[in-house]
Order: C-alpha cells, then sequence, then structure tokens
C-alpha cells in the first residue's frame, strides 16, 4: 500500500521535526512547510491525504488556509482535504471561526505522539467510510 501524504504546516520548526518524527516512524510521507502561502503552493503541486496545521502564524493563519482551500472545493479543483487543527490556544472563539471555515477536527498543543497518530487514524478511517458510503 502506498503511502499516505501529511502535510504539515506550522511556524515552529521543534513542532514541525517533532511531527516528522512521529509520522515518518509510522510510515506516512511526511511535507514540512512554515506558512500558510507554502501550504497553498504545496497543495496546488501536490496530493495530500491530511493536513495538519496551527492556526496561529504570521502573516496569514490557519482559517485563511482553510478559506482558501474550501475555494477550490467549491470549484471542484481540489477533492476535500481532511484537515487536523492544531493549536496552544483553543479558544471557543477560536474553534467556532475555524468550524465556520470548514474545520472538523482539533488537537491541543502539546499533544503526545500517541495523541496525534489516533487523531490522525480516526480522521482517515472516517475520510475512508465517506468514500466508501458514496
Amino acid at each position: 500500500m502506498k503511502a499516505r501524504k501529511i502535510l504539515v504546516v506550522d511556524d515552529d520548526k521543534i513542532v514541525l521535526e517533532s511531527c516528522r518524527r512521529i509520522l515518518e516512524a509510522e510510515g506516512y510521507r511526511v511535507f514540512l512547510v512554515e506558512s500558510a502561502r507554502e501550504a497553498i503552493d504545496l497543495l496546488e503541486e501536490q496530493y495530500i491525504d491530511l493536513m495538519l496545521m496551527d492556526v496561529k502564524m504570521p502573516q496569514q493563519d490557519g482559517v485563511y488556509i482553510l478559506d482558501k482551500i474550501r475555494e477550490k472545493w467549491s470549484l471542484d479543483i481540489w477533492p476535500e482535504l481532511p484537515v487536523l487543527v492544531m493549536s496552544g490556544y483553543p479558544t471557543p472563539a477560536t474553534i467556532r471561526e475555524l468550524k465556520e471555515s470548514g474545520a472538523r477536527d482539533f488537537i491541543s498543543k502539546p499533544f503526545t505522539p500517541d495523541e496525534l497518530l489516533d487523531a490522525i487514524t480516526t480522521i482517515l478511517k472516517r475520510r475512508e467510510n465517506e468514500s466508501a458510503g458514496n
């Protein structure tokens, strides 16, 4: 089976490297970017199975990424992309804004490797079940 591709978007190099180590150890193919612009550029070039992204980043934040992705979905340019949002500050207002932009899944920083892997496994299984139902 082909390795699932996961895009990790965070402006913190330590978070990026930690996620890379955890995910590659489980056999995922991992792409790391530090900004919303880099994430959009990569998504335009590469099919991704799941995106793990931070909310708070300089210039454009996670909501900006979600809005751009939703724009592409509405035009049927990209298939739906599961997004796992990570935040050190998961306030109700932030979560509400992210949900309005299309986010369904959240994980609070800091998280353990097991918490991350469990969340990703759940999301990918849900996606497979939704695809099978179509």
